[in-house]
């Protein structure tokens, strides 16, 4: 995107599209880049977008980020323009760019731009890390107001409209009436004999009509006032908003740049005056929370089913508990592996929910059997986790194995499935030692607190004995009660 100065037309944005175009041309000799299309005047005459579209991963050795970066520099040395380069993502997020977007909203766009501006400076203080922090509210639009005293031209007789159809007419020509000759629209349009008025001083010149025949000069009751203002008024949330781009480094996480700039309103921004993350930053934040649903949803079911299996809460909290020390592990091994908390990695974790349920049932389920053999629970949890280690590594070296072709995998979406294999790989790898020492622990802790189930069969057969005794001794007496009534 190249946005050349208020005002200047066609003819300066292609000369400076020419010189990108230039700068592009040789990634499309390389092979990198397929083709290269220009749109001058998008949107606005001083606009220009470029398209650069890449060859498939396979036919080029650099990813978009590294290519952009090296067009960075060149780019924003052309004089009279101003360059955003913007990426596509995974995710087809509109405006993706590698950087973080958020806008100021507030009751007026003055206060919110005064607001933005001093909001930009405490980035460029405490969060140095973000590179050409910028605000799109710019009031470099010339702007020509008229100004006109309502009460002065209602005392000369004088009403508003006769006032708008003036100066359109001696402005840009005043369409009054469409004639239909030989089936064709042919508009008549009302104009200054002398041309259109290209001076803004020659409007006070300009006469008005009032409701007695007199003309009378715009002067006595129009002032004007030139002033800038914005070529664009954004709306986020249903509110009026001033937005604030900032390119983000690698080796800064959405995340982070996000929870700084939280830290920055709270301290800058005035009473009235809100904050609201767009683009990749807002989808973080959605998706944070759902995924914090999902996972806490995940939790509750294992719980459930597991309770269900064991026919004991008791044994299913034995496993539950262990998730937390699985989840370490994971996070552990995405530092160690250089990744980030991303969407990616956090389905990666709710998946790890399960695979640490696995390993921790062939444990648990082993030791309530041995208990309901008679053996004590010190005794039943030592032969379980001697006896479970075989097929507990056996699990986890499947699983584990077979996670690593996601961590070598090459090519388009290769992160998306590295953040999810190093999620298996190192956090169920490291997560198996937790498997095999806290279960141990925590079941000897938690178990003495419920009898087995050795324990509930036995005293459903007593009560079954129970019952039928009472049924046997019942039944001659119910058959005596006819004899006494004879």
């Amino acid at each position: 995107m190249m946005q050349g100065p208020d005002g200047v037309g066609l003819d300066y944005m292609d000369r400076q599209s020419a010189k990108a175009e230039a700068l592009l041309q040789p990634l499309r000799e390389t092979g990198e880049v397929e083709n290269v299309y220009a749109v001058v005047g998008q949107w606005d005459p001083n606009r220009v977008l470029l398209i650069a579209p890449l060859a498939p991963w396979s036919e080029r050795s650099r990813s978009q980020q590294e290519i952009a970066k090296s067009l960075t520099k060149g780019l924003k040395d052309i004089p009279g323009a101003i360059v955003h380069i913007r990426t596509p993502n995974s995710l087809n997020l509109r405006r993706a760019g590698g950087g973080i977007e958020f806008a100021l909203t507030g009751a007026n766009y003055r206060d919110i731009a005064a607001a933005a501006e001093t909001f930009l400076g405490a980035m460029r203080e405490r969060l140095p890390a973000l590179k050409d922090p910028q605000v799109e509210f710019q009031q470099t639009q010339p702007q020509l107001s008229v100004m006109v005293d309502r009460r002065r031209a209602e005392d000369l007789g004088i009403q508003v409209e006769g006032i708008v159809d003036t100066l359109r007419a001696m402005v840009g020509g005043f369409e009054v009436a469409e004639l239909s000759v030989n089936d064709r629209s042919v508009p008549v349009i009302l104009e200054s004999v002398a041309g259109a008025i290209n001076d803004p001083t020659d409007l006070y010149n300009l006469f008005v009509a009032t409701g007695t025949g007199r003309l009378v000069p715009l002067s006595a009751f129009v002032t004007l006032e030139e002033i800038g203002t914005a070529a664009e008024l954004d709306r986020s949330g249903q509110k009026r908003a001033v937005e604030i781009e900032a390119t983000l480094p690698p080796e800064l996480s959405l995340q982070e740049a996000i929870d700084g700039i939280e830290a920055i309103a709270e301290d800058v921004l005035p009473p009235g005056i809100g904050l609201r993350f767009l683009n990749e930053a807002a989808t973080l934040q959605d998706t944070s929370n759902e995924v914090a649903i999902t996972f806490a949803i995940a939790i509750l079911v294992v719980l459930l089913v597991l309770a269900a299996q064991f026919e004991s809460v008791v044994s299913a909290l034995v496993i539950i508990l262990t998730v937390p020390f699985g989840l370490a592990a994971a996070v552990f091994a995405i530092k160690l592996s250089g990744g980030t908390i991303n969407i990616y990695s956090q389905i990666g974790l709710v998946m790890l929910v399960g695979l640490m349920a696995k390993n921790g049932i062939l444990v648990v389920e082993f030791a309530d059997q041995l208990r309901d053999r008679g053996l004590s629970v010190a005794q039943a949890i030592r032969q379980a986790a001697i006896i479970r280690l075989r097929p507990v590594m056996m699990t986890m070296l499947s699983t584990v194995l077979g996670a690593l072709p996601l961590i070598l995998a090459t090519g388009a979406g290769a992160e998306a499935r590295a953040a999810i294999g190093w999620i298996v790989f190192g956090g169920l790898g490291i997560a198996t030692v937790f498997t095999l020492v806290l279960i141990p622990v925590i079941y000897s802790l938690l178990a003495p607190l419920s009898t087995n189930r050795a324990h509930a069969g036995v005293r459903l057969d007593r009560e079954l004995r129970e019952a039928e005794h009472v049924d046997t001794t019942e039944a001659p007496m119910a058959a005596e009660r006819p004899q006494a009534a004879e």
